[in-house]
């Protein structure tokens, strides 16, 4: 399956996730939805994040021009809200899968398939 599937099947189709984008934890973008666009300094905002959770958990997450403050934030995952909208941010072994969700979608139901797809690709060494 490549990459762009997981974003399109996995995430899109499910209708609990609007926009998606797996990065690399070593910089670039594997796949994005269509129309989803991280500029390279959100892109590295992220990946630092992982690094240092009080700066994510204090300045929150900047996704697509728009900023989403932190509601937990773990070595493996960061929940963001903006509004009654919010993101997802979940570390696998080589990827960060980075998701939004806007109402009437609600935080567990996107969490519950963000998550599950991070559990499958740390399975199968991702």
């Amino acid at each position: 399956m490549s990459w762009q599937s997981y974003v399109d099947d996995q995430l899109i189709k499910t209708g609990k996730v609007q926009k998606a984008a797996i990065l690399g934890q070593a910089g670039g973008v594997w796949a994005t939805s269509t129309g989803y666009n991280l500029s390279p300094e959100e892109q590295r905002a992220v990946i630092a994040g992982f690094k240092d959770l009080a700066t994510i958990q204090a300045s929150g997450v900047r996704l697509g021009s728009q900023k989403f403050f932190t509601l937990s934030a773990s070595d493996r995952s960061v929940y963001g809200k903006k509004g009654p909208d919010g993101c997802i941010l979940v570390k696998t072994k080589q990827a960060i899968l980075v998701a939004e969700y806007v109402a009437p979608i609600q935080q567990p139901e996107a969490v519950n398939v963000v998550e599950k797809l991070a559990d499958y690709l740390i399975s199968v060494g991702y």
